[in-house]
């Protein structure tokens, strides 16, 4: 069975906009703006992959140079502020080398197939950043693509020995003071009068966009043993949240501090649909009832066993569900296999299906299927036929067994069950209370981008000229890779910095038009 989901996108919708950028207010007198309480002289950044400015599912040189970090500083400089440097990368392709072998990706851009449909597909070209050619210096934007929040304070997470076998970053390793250093001290070395900090995304998105494969680490206090898909224990984020706050004050700077939002409404989690398998599809449809057919004896052992809500049925008159691995369930593969038999099948096959459709159901409202799963839905899971083949099922058979999404339940790594989303959720109200906590404590601005997010996500954001939404592709705010922020995004981004800032010391930094900043980018542009 072919690939049966397609997605299109009204290309005359999407902003391409690379203007240079205008504020809101126009300067009209010497001293209009000021820093207020606050001084501006030297700002430090620190984070993850959205301080650094990463969009496309890469970090190059336009999108660091449309960082949030950037355009704050930018504005700063009306105010008092100091120079803003930044590592930037070789090039615009994004990817990195370890000694010549590329380990990282190149960035997403915006193509049309053949068929006329856009999508995402990696920009040709071999990078030029390698990550062994150590910068020299101090950069005021530190912020560390894959950082989670005990990563910032890890002696040696910028070694290049460290990199192949993942015990350090690549992105720190270029631009690291030292092989023992931590981000945390590089930054508060540079004795900042002014600093933001916003981590903890990467701390829970990882465990997200890998469909929670991870392991939510509540409970466990050595961050030594977490993998790397794995939740972090909220106990641990606030001893070194709090750990960091306190380097980044200790000279008396004062600064903003950023909260984690919701994750799972970014376009990552939202774009595609749990009911994608349209009748309609010349791949899909014609093959309805032989599936209802296949799925009738399954569905009456579902109910013999008193859990009909399993059942599987695909519409002949509207989208049906994808069926998925629910590792929540109770698994019955056992029951199901001897009910099956009792029933007539083969013992061969009832063990099979017993096997297959233990922890099965068809997708809800309520699960979140991710971005990636979209190239996978309605395809031959060629791993799942060669365990059938193994197993003595013929050919054909295991190949009508292993559709993902329709006769092989969609696995773990592509979905999001709702027990996994309340894991996140929990997690991330513990950090946010946490960040909002120490805000009020140390007197510093307070950032609620978890707020922020939810207006963009559920209706937009009006600014002069359009509307920001989180639709992916369309919306304006988030990049390819469906998680990280535009130019536009960042823009916006930055301007809820500064309106924090500005009411907290009483300052009057300029805020920009998020308008004149880009959206996601066309292939040969």
């Amino acid at each position: 069975m072919k690939n049966i989901l397609k997605y299109t996108f009204a290309l005359l919708a999407i902003g391409f906009v690379s203007c240079e950028p205008e504020f809101d207010s126009p300067v009209t007198d010497d001293g209009f703006y000021t820093s207020g309480t606050a001084n501006l002289s030297k700002y430090v950044s620190v984070g993850n992959s959205l301080t650094a400015g990463y969009a496309d599912g890469a970090l190059y040189i336009t999108g660091q140079k449309n960082s949030y970090p950037n355009i704050m500083a930018q504005q700063f400089a009306f105010a008092g502020g100091g120079e803003f440097y930044q590592p930037l990368m070789n090039d615009n392709i994004g990817g990195l080398l370890l000694g010549g072998a590329q380990i990282a990706e190149n960035r997403l851009v915006l193509a049309v197939d053949a068929n006329g449909n856009p999508g995402p597909v990696r920009l040709e070209g071999t990078p030029t950043t390698d990550v062994s050619n150590k910068l020299s210096g101090s950069f005021n934007n530190m912020g560390v693509p894959g950082a989670k929040s005990f990563h910032l304070v890890a002696p040696g997470y910028g070694n290049v020995a460290g990199v192949p076998t993942g015990a350090a970053n690549p992105y720190f390793a270029r631009f690291a003071s030292s092989e023992s250093a931590t981000v945390i001290g590089d930054a508060a070395a540079q004795n900042p009068t002014f600093f933001s900090l916003w981590i903890g995304n990467n701390d829970i998105l990882s465990y997200a966009t890998s469909g929670g494969v991870g392991v939510d680490q509540t409970g466990n206090l050595d961050p030594s043993t977490y993998g790397s898909n794995d939740i972090t224990d909220p106990n641990v984020f606030a001893s070194v949240y709090s750990q960091m706050v306190d380097a980044l004050t200790a000279g008396g700077a004062k600064g903003v501090l950023i909260n984690i939002p919701e994750v799972t409404s970014i376009p990552f989690f939202t774009t595609v649909p749990f009911a994608p398998l349209s009748p309609l599809n010349p791949d899909f449809g014609p093959q309805i009832p032989a599936l209802n057919a296949q799925y009738a004896l399954l569905n009456q052992a579902f109910a013999y066993l008193g859990v009909p809500e399993r059942s599987i049925q695909f519409s002949m008159s509207g989208p049906s569900a994808v069926v998925v691995q629910d590792e929540s369930l109770v698994d019955i593969s056992a029951q199901l296999t001897q009910v099956l038999i009792g029933g007539g099948l083969d013992v061969p096959t009832a063990t099979i299906f017993g096997l297959q459709y233990g922890q099965a159901r068809q997708a809800t409202s309520s699960d979140l299927l991710v971005l990636t799963s979209s190239s996978v839905i309605g395809t031959l899971n060629s791993d799942r036929l060669a365990q059938l083949i193994a197993m003595g099922v013929p050919q054909e058979q295991a190949a009508q067994l292993s559709v993902n999404g329709i006769t092989y339940p969609m696995q773990d790594q592509w979905v999001l069950i709702p027990a996994e989303q309340q894991s996140i959720s929990t997690a991330a109200a513990s950090y946010n209370a946490t960040i909002e906590t120490l805000a009020g404590a140390k007197g510093l601005a307070f950032v609620d981008a978890r707020a922020a997010l939810a207006r963009v996500a559920n209706g937009g954001i009006a600014y002069d000229g359009g509307v920001l939404t989180s639709q992916f592709v369309t919306g304006g705010a988030f990049s390819l890779d469906g998680v990280h922020p535009t130019p536009r995004g960042y823009a916006y981004t930055a301007n809820l910095i500064i309106r924090a800032i500005n009411e907290t010391y009483d300052a009057t930094i300029p805020t920009v038009h998020i308008g004149n900043y880009a959206t996601v980018t066309l292939a040969n542009n």
